[in-house]
C-alpha cells in the first residue's frame, strides 16, 4: 500500500485582475518546482488588497508566496524549495537541485538588486545601487567564468581560467525607471484556486 501524500496548496500573487496568477518571480518559481516534481497541487492567487481572514490565519504576516503541506505553514521561499526537494525526492519524484550547491547562490542577489535599481526614484541614491548590481553581476560572472573541480581535465594543456570574461556596465539610459515601472508593492489580495495535475506536469 502506498503511502498517501498530504494536500498541497500553493499561495501566490495574483495578477492585476486580481484572479489569475501574477508575476512574481518567487511564485513562479515554486509553482515551477511543483509542476516539475510532478505533484498535483491546489494553486490560490491572492488578492493583497482584500486580505481574506483564513490567510491572515493561515500566515499571519507573510508575503506570498507561501506553501501549505499536509497542516504545515512555510512561508521562506528558498526554505520551501529545499523542503520540496528534500520532502518530494527520488525514487518517486525527479531531483532538481543543483548538483553543486554553490549553484543555488552564486546569483541569489542579481534579481533583488537589479529590482531596487530599475524602480529607485531618488538620483542621489543610482550611484550606490549601480555599484550593488555590479558587485552581485560579477559574483555570478566569476563562478560561471570558473570551472568547478569535477570539469577540470589534469591532463589538458588548455588555460582554465576565463581571460575573455565580459565586462558588465549599467545603461540605466535603456531601462524603465519607477516612473514608468510602478512598484508590485501595489499587488492583491483575493482566493482563487485552481488544481494542478501530474499528467499536465510533464
Amino acid at each position: 500500500m502506498s503511502e498517501e501524500r498530504p494536500e498541497v496548496e500553493l499561495f501566490v500573487k495574483a495578477g492585476s485582475d486580481g484572479q489569475s496568477i501574477g508575476n512574481c518571480p518567487f511564485s513562479q518559481r515554486l509553482f515551477m518546482v511543483l509542476w516539475l516534481k510532478g505533484v498535483t497541487f491546489n494553486v490560490t492567487t491572492v488578492d493583497m488588497k482584500r486580505k481574506p481572514d483564513i490567510l491572515k490565519d493561515l500566515a499571519p504576516g507573510a508575503q506570498p508566496p507561501f506553501l501549505l503541506y499536509g497542516t504545515e505553514v512555510k512561508t521562506d521561499t528558498n526554505k520551501i524549495e529545499e523542503f520540496l526537494e528534500e520532502t518530494l525526492c527520488p525514487p518517486k519524484y525527479p531531483r532538481l537541485a543543483a548538483r553543486n550547491p554553490e549553484s543555488n547562490t552564486a546569483g541569489l542577489d542579481v534579481f533583488s538588486k537589479f529590482s531596487a535599481y530599475i524602480k529607485n526614484s531618488n538620483p542621489q541614491m543610482n550611484d550606490n545601487l549601480e555599484k550593488g548590481l555590479l558587485k552581485a553581476l560579477k559574483k555570478l560572472d566569476d563562478y560561471l567564468s570558473s570551472p568547478l573541480p569535477d570539469e577540470i581535465d589534469e591532463n589538458s594543456a588548455d588555460d582554465v581560467t576565463s581571460s575573455s570574461a565580459p565586462s558588465w556596465t549599467v545603461r540605466s539610459s535603456l531601462w524603465p525607471t519607477a516612473t514608468c515601472c510602478p512598484s508590485s508593492t501595489s499587488s492583491k489580495w483575493c482566493v482563487r484556486s485552481f488544481e494542478v495535475s501530474p499528467s499536465l506536469a510533464r
